[in-house]
């Protein structure tokens, strides 16, 4: 068996995998489409374990990726999970339409009939009716800075009993900080945290994460943060997976609005964390 087969999970199409330009037409992989296979396949790891939580019925699971793109994530879920079962549903959100009128026909050449793609904002699908008022997970792979706080405000709006993200490019904190730099600098020596430009980015993205699960802690999830896959292969590579226990944390909530304080990000409590229960 060749190394390209091996790096391919039984059972796996390959006629989706050429679809994505994952393989080859010759059925081979390149450096670069072994590293997105691999992180997709680690994903569907963590995924496939949540899942089989999930009773058994035809309606489950539904799963409503955000920031889809091409859908790769969407496509292997499909193609390895609900497939071979006959059941549930995954939704594709996008705002390109060219990708997500691509990922429609692929669906209908290759057969998956249970996969919808939907034009829209993570922000305008809280609002859609084309999408279940509850739903299994909610997915973000690499969505763009506040994309991810869109997904987590959706997952939230449509109870989703798990919620798998891994953000990019978190910029909002980052220029929030900027903005209050010099004030900062006189009121507390914590802001030698984030003096330096680089600095300030780095401790951007970290806050903005930390920010995050410990909203969903204080939603009702219960939080877990790891790696996706090994540095090596990708800077983005914090994976935050959320479980609903159904009771939020209220320590979650007063350590979130004191992180908010103290790093003088307090408009960012009506904006980003608007479910917060009440101080």
């Amino acid at each position: 068996m060749s190394k390209d087969k091996d790096d391919i999970r039984p059972g796996q199409s390959a006629e989706l995998l050429k679809e994505l330009h994952i393989l080859t037409r010759e059925g081979k992989l390149n450096q670069d489409s072994r590293r997105k296979l691999k992180q997709v396949y680690h994903l569907h790891q963590f995924i496939e374990k949540l899942l089989l939580e999930l009773p058994a019925a035809p309606e489950h699971p539904s799963i409503v990726d955000h920031g889809a793109g091409k859908s790769y994530l969407g496509f292997i879920l499909y193609d390895l999970f609900l497939k071979p079962r006959g059941v549930g549903q995954v939704y594709g959100v996008e705002t390109r339409p060219e990708l997500v009128e691509r990922s429609r026909q692929l669906a209908a050449r290759l057969g998956f009939d249970r996969m919808s793609f939907l034009h829209l904002s993570a922000a305008d699908a809280v609002r859609s009716d084309s999408l279940p008022a509850e739903v299994d997970m909610v997915t973000a792979l690499h969505a763009c800075d506040t994309a991810t706080d869109d997904a987590i405000e959706f997952g939230l709006a449509r109870r989703a009993r798990f919620m798998v993200l891994v953000p990019c490019c978190q910029a909002e904190v980052a220029a929030c900080l900027r903005q209050s730099k010099a004030l900062q600098l006189s009121r507390t020596p914590l802001a030698e945290l984030w003096r330096h430009p680089l600095h300030t980015r780095e401790l951007g993205s970290q806050v903005t994460n930390v920010l995050r699960c410990l909203y969903l802690e204080a939603c009702g999830y219960q939080v877990t943060v790891t790696e996706l896959v090994g540095w090596e292969h990708s800077l983005k590579n914090e994976l935050i997976l959320a479980r609903r226990v159904g009771h939020g944390k209220r320590s979650a909530a007063e350590r979130l609005r004191q992180l908010l304080s103290e790093f003088g990000l307090d408009a960012l409590a009506s904006s980003r964390f608007s479910r917060l229960p009440p101080a």
